[in-house]
């Protein structure tokens, strides 16, 4: 008998213009590998007042917010490819906008999740008016990723107008157990109270173990769903551990409930997958040529106001080695975060040190991203203080494409990382991966077989030996090529498959 999914998420990479980060993959991907086996999928986004433009309109769901009764549209949109048994749908809801980071999430620094949780709440309570209603038609399983989704079990496990979502089995993602969504319970507009005035809840089985006058939207789903899943299997045994930051991040409060969770045969950790086919192939041997054209185009926004004068200073360096190409490159990918660059910030002098072996054989380092004001400041510095640090503080798929094949070595040195997808993507193209020894790191790096890791029980432990990882890595590539080549060609023959992931999937989360 085909079973009937629903896909619930703040991101959908299935669907155009709709992505942050890994999760939008995810929610892209994982469907395709469900139709692929004859069961039929639904995915639905918000449409933060902007998708819901090209798609046509399914119906209009009725429901209680706020204690007052509100309307939301149900559109169907069209995919990025259209796939048999997949479907997609956004809610468009004059509250429901598009934030300041990708155009989906917002950041409220004085009061964190403040806009977030409110339109994630009424997003949720308006799916779960179209499931209750069958606009979606019959379903059997929901699948919820990270805290946005949760208060779809608020509902069920509270609310008597979602009684009918009881007999459904949910299914919860943790894409990254370090973003929790907490809000207080009540006196704040973004609150339960405010959102639910008339609901009667146990607040035992919502509050933040920190901050009891608040609801952990995280520990919602933790709590509340059916199955649990991590999107590694070393990043579920991390996080039932306590987290002892800056040395070590694992449960972040919630270890208690997810050990809770394990006991009842409810979590499991199932790695991610990545694409193998129908890869994005880009015109080699023009790496710098390329970033230089893309600097051009960057000069003509507007929306940085220290872009001409650094700008102008990439563009000198990015001719310069267009003119005299290094012998060693090595790069870097990722959302500029306290997760993917923390050592960077807590030991400045890090970057110093590599930058100096680096300039040692003729080296160089290309870091692309964007992310949080301070590391975006952090490497916009230290660009203009090493020669061989080329810091594209932008984003460019065409140049993420060429880094990904064309360099000799990938870094990704995570404070933490729940799966990681950018090591996969580079070992596909044959690139090695100098990673922290960590999380989803540890499930897809083989130090000395696949790619290179580092370690330590501190934070000066692992920065210490982050270098001395780098040096040697550095030294392998030019006095035995032998086995660098070796290295290489394992790294290109790991897969890391989604068939794989999600027969796991229906093996463990998506039994009735």
């Amino acid at each position: 008998m085909k079973k009937r999914f629903l896909f619930v998420a703040a991101e959908n990479d299935g669907i155009p213009k709709c992505k942050a980060g890994g999760m939008g993959d995810v929610v892209r991907d994982v469907p395709r590998q469900i139709a692929a086996r004859g069961d039929s999928v639904n995915v639905i986004t918000p449409s933060y007042s902007r998708l819901h433009q090209e798609g046509e309109k399914l119906a209009e769901v009725r429901f209680f917010f706020r204690g007052q009764q509100q309307t939301a549209g149900i559109y169907k949109v069209p995919g990025k490819k259209e796939i048999e048994g997949i479907k997609h749908f956004v809610v468009h809801h004059p509250e429901i906008k598009a934030g300041d980071i990708a155009h989906i999430y917002f950041n409220d620094p004085d009061q964190p999740f403040f806009t977030d949780a409110s339109m994630f709440a009424l997003f949720c309570t308006a799916v779960g008016a179209a499931i209750r209603d069958k606009i979606l038609g019959e379903l059997d399983i929901v699948h919820l990723h990270d805290w946005h989704t949760s208060m779809l079990l608020f509902l069920k496990e509270f609310h008597p107008r979602f009684s009918a979502l009881r007999n459904i089995r949910f299914v919860y993602s943790i894409h990254n157990l370090a973003i929790q969504g907490i809000r207080p319970f009540e006196n704040s507009y973004s609150s339960v109270k405010a959102f639910f005035p008339d609901v009667e809840f146990d607040y035992h089985k919502l509050y933040d173990r920190r901050y009891l006058d608040c609801i952990n939207l995280m520990a919602v789903g933790i709590r509340l769903a059916d199955a649990v899943h991590t999107v590694s299997p070393s990043y579920k045994e991390d996080i039932q551990k306590p987290s002892n930051p800056p040395h070590f991040i694992g449960g972040e409060g919630l270890e208690e409930d997810l050990k809770k969770a394990a006991a009842e045969n409810r979590l499991f950790g199932i790695l991610n997958g990545a694409n193998y086919t129908n890869i994005a192939v880009a015109e080699k041997g023009i790496l710098f040529r390329q970033c230089i054209r893309r600097l051009f185009r960057w000069l003509q926004e507007d929306n940085k106001d220290y872009k001409a004068h650094y700008l102008a200073h990439t563009g000198e360096k990015l001719t310069r080695f267009q003119e005299f190409p290094p012998d060693f490159i090595c790069t870097s990918v990722a959302r500029l975060t306290e997760q993917k660059f923390f050592f960077f910030k807590d030991a400045p002098e890090l970057l110093d040190r590599l930058m100096k072996k680096l300039q040692e054989v003729k080296g160089v380092y290309v870091l692309l991203g964007t992310g949080a004001p301070e590391y975006e400041a952090l490497f916009r510095e230290a660009s203009y203080r090493h020669k061989n640090f080329i810091f594209i503080n932008a984003q460019s798929e065409s140049i993420i494409d060429m880094l990904y094949q064309e360099s000799n070595l990938y870094l990704m040195p995570s404070q933490f990382e729940p799966c990681g997808i950018s090591q996969m993507l580079a070992m596909r193209n044959g690139q090695p991966c100098l990673v922290h020894h960590t999380g989803g790191l540890k499930d897809t790096v083989v130090h000395g077989e696949t790619g290179f890791s580092f370690n330590g029980e501190t934070t000066t432990e692992q920065e210490e030996d982050f270098v001395k990882v780098f040096s040697e890595t550095v030294d392998l590539f030019f006095q035995d090529q032998e086995r660098w080549k070796a290295i290489c060609e394992n790294a290109r023959n790991q897969r890391f498959t989604w068939e794989k992931s999600v027969d796991e999937y229906y093996k463990y989360l998506y039994v009735l």
